[in-house]
């Protein structure tokens, strides 16, 4: 299988890539190779490489930047997104977008399941959302992969900046009033591969099985490495931030699940990303 991806230089990006050299013809892509704002370099790219599957994974992730820079959040999550979709749909591939638990606001209590009506607070989800409207109606066998809480040893995550805030300070508070799925990039990307060769299409859920606040995510993080360093609960309103956050974004399982996927549990994902850290 033949794939190409945009945004190949990411933190999800790189273990994309090494996940599919192992089998199949990958070629990946950063936006100095490719700026998915400028159809023509997007139709390029695919023209260059014939690709049976493009994953998109390039994206503005900055959420709080996305509040402040409007226009370039919609430029390259939403318009960017456009001009991959209608070029796979002239080019005759297939599309894997990844897209974010940021679609929702948040105030459930129980799993999303994937036709949960879309309700983003914020720019970055906003964004994503029309993205996704969008891309159903170009692209109808499209496949959007929603996942949540990413994490990798390929660029900044929480359990990056839990680890330096604890190399320097005995106590650290940490936000209780806000859960979600913690979601390794190398289980992400591992299954990203297994549902393009599933064919797989619509919405699926893609997160490390299990759920938990950002308090308990980081006590897991300095349990498991031994760090003597104390985190202490606070809420969400101590740490006020530009883009609103959603406070329950657990993702339910049961779109994957329809694959024969079942995802590591996310304690067991942090172990090999400390592991793989400090190798």
């Amino acid at each position: 299988m033949r794939v190409l991806i945009f945004g190949a230089t990411g933190l999800l990006g790189k273990d994309l890539i090494k996940v599919w050299r192992d089998d199949d013809v990958v070629t990946g892509l950063g936006s100095s190779d490719a700026d998915i704002r400028d159809a023509v370099q997007v139709n390029a790219a695919v023209e260059r490489t014939h690709p049976d599957w493009i994953v998109l994974s390039a994206a503005y992730t900055d959420v709080d930047g996305c509040e402040t820079n409007r226009e370039l959040a919609f430029a390259i999550n939403r318009d960017g997104a456009i001009h991959v979709a209608k070029t796979a749909r002239d080019r005759g591939s297939r599309l894997l977008f990844v897209s974010t638990d940021y679609v929702f606001d948040g105030k459930g209590s129980t799993p999303y399941e994937t036709d949960h009506r879309r309700a983003p607070l914020g720019v970055y989800g906003q964004s994503k959302a029309q993205a996704e409207e969008a891309l159903l109606q170009i692209l109808p066998d499209v496949c959007i992969a929603r996942t949540s809480w990413l994490f990798g040893t390929h660029g900044k995550c929480f359990p990056d900046t839990i680890l330096k805030l604890a190399a320097t300070r005995k106590e650290i508070d940490v936000v209780t009033d806000q859960r979600g799925c913690p979601t390794y990039s190398v289980d992400l990307a591992r299954t990203i591969s297994q549902l393009c060769h599933a064919n797989a299409k619509g919405i699926v859920h893609v997160t490390n099985r299990g759920d938990c606040s950002w308090f308990e995510f980081a006590r897991e993080i300095l349990e498991q490495t031994g760090s003597e360093t104390v985190v202490r609960p606070t809420t969400s309103d101590k740490f006020v931030r530009p883009a609103p956050r959603p406070t329950y974004s657990v993702l339910s399982a049961k779109s994957l699940e329809r694959y024969g996927i079942a995802m590591p549990e996310w304690q067991d994902a942090l172990k090999r990303y400390l592991a793989r850290r400090g190798s």
